[in-house]
């Protein structure tokens, strides 16, 4: 089988690069661990870090792990500023 390879180019015209676009601007941040400790037990236990603060600076290994509980980014809660809700999260009323 032969391989290619494909070469994609961004125009620079499109919305994304556009000063004027309308898009919204999202920020995200990760806010209180939700790793449930006690999980192998069969109970329910959380450690209590409030929100997560990266122990590295960013593009290393570091910047996915919590300084304050140890544990990696994806066990907090993920919280999107700026236009929308989070992936997964319900609003109850």
């Amino acid at each position: 089988m032969k391989k290619r390879q494909m070469v994609l180019t961004m125009n620079d015209d499109s919305p994304r690069n556009s000063e004027n676009s309308s898009l919204p601007v999202r920020t995200v941040r990760y806010g209180e661990c939700q790793k449930n400790h006690a999980a192998n037990v069969g109970g329910y236990a959380v450690d209590g870090c409030r929100e997560f603060m990266a122990a590295g600076e960013e593009g290393t290994s570091g910047a996915l792990a919590c300084a304050a509980c140890g544990c990696h980014r994806n066990f907090h809660r993920r919280v999107e500023e700026g236009g929308g809700e989070a992936e997964g999260e319900v609003g109850f009323e």
